[in-house]
């Protein structure tokens, strides 16, 4: 078995309540959970994850912009959205509490 690595925030280029952009698929979404390295199943990530991204690097949970999907996606894949501003999701009043103009902020604190 391998060794485990403790998660470094300072790996994590995005965090909870900040709007990216999709560099593949061209969609815009909210970032609601961050987790260290990949953690979903290798069924998943053959079958969704084409582009063979790091599992070793951080993966965002995402609230997708004018739908009603949630989408995870790996930290290669995302910028900065280049044009911020509130996104369109049914279920953003279950994370955050406000958006200020440049990101949603959390309720309360989420692991």
């Amino acid at each position: 078995m391998g060794e485990v690595v403790p998660f470094r925030a300072a790996s994590a280029r995005f965090h909870v309540g900040q709007l990216v952009h999709h560099r593949l698929f061209d969609y815009r979404g909210v970032i609601i959970d961050v987790d260290p390295e990949f953690r979903g199943s290798e069924a998943w990530y053959r079958q969704m994850a084409r582009s063979h991204p790091p599992k070793d690097r951080p993966w965002y949970h995402l609230l997708v912009h004018g739908s009603t999907h949630q989408t995870y996606v790996a930290q290669r894949n995302l910028e900065r959205d280049p044009a911020p501003g509130p996104i369109e999701h049914p279920l953003l009043g279950a994370y955050f509490a406000r958006f200020d103009g440049a990101a949603y902020r959390p309720l309360g604190r989420r692991n």
